[in-house]
Formats: C-alpha cells, sequence, structure tokens
C-alpha cells in the first residue's frame, strides 16, 4: 500500500493588474487511486508596504521563491517595474 500525497496548481489568475490568485490542490493517492482532496487558495501582490510614523513609505518585494515555478512565470511576466511602481503608488494613496 503506497501512499502519496501531490500538490497540483489548479488556477493562476491575475486580479486588479497586479494580484495574482492561486487555487492549488493537495491530492492524497493509495495505490494511484485519489482518495482525498483539498484546496487551498492565496493571493500575492508585488510588494509589501509600511509607513512609519515620519510618514516614509517602505516597500518590499515579495518573494516567490517558494511558489510553483508556474506561479513564478506569472509573476516575472505580469510584475513589471511599470507595474510595481503602479501598485506602489495605488498603495501609498490609500489611507492607512
Amino acid at each position: 500500500m503506497a501512499i502519496e500525497k501531490q500538490i497540483e496548481i489548479a488556477k493562476i489568475e491575475v486580479t486588479e493588474t497586479w494580484h495574482i490568485g492561486i487555487a492549488s490542490d493537495t491530492v492524497i493517492k493509495e495505490d494511484g487511486t485519489e482518495i482525498s482532496r483539498s484546496r487551498h487558495r492565496h493571493v500575492l501582490q508585488p510588494c509589501t508596504s509600511t509607513k512609519d510614523s515620519d510618514d516614509k513609505w517602505t516597500h518590499t518585494d515579495t518573494d516567490i521563491s517558494a511558489e510553483a515555478t508556474e506561479v513564478q512565470a506569472v509573476a516575472n511576466a505580469v510584475w513589471t517595474d511599470t507595474v510595481k511602481a503602479n501598485y506602489k503608488t495605488f498603495v501609498e494613496s490609500q489611507e492607512v
């Protein structure tokens, strides 16, 4: 009896020009037959942003190195320098 666990990327979608939504399935198989499947979703943005007490913004690029290669490829294609700059401008324009 062999139990196998696989993670499958079910969907990658870009929303609001810069958010990347990922749906991944965890599949459990016994002797090659699927016995369980569960879905996990998460969203990535180009950076995380913080504002200090002097009203100075710090933007840190999102580390995508742990993401699946398909997700990395989409992020690298979508998150151009222009998109990153626009995202930072958008974040800074929001009330904190």
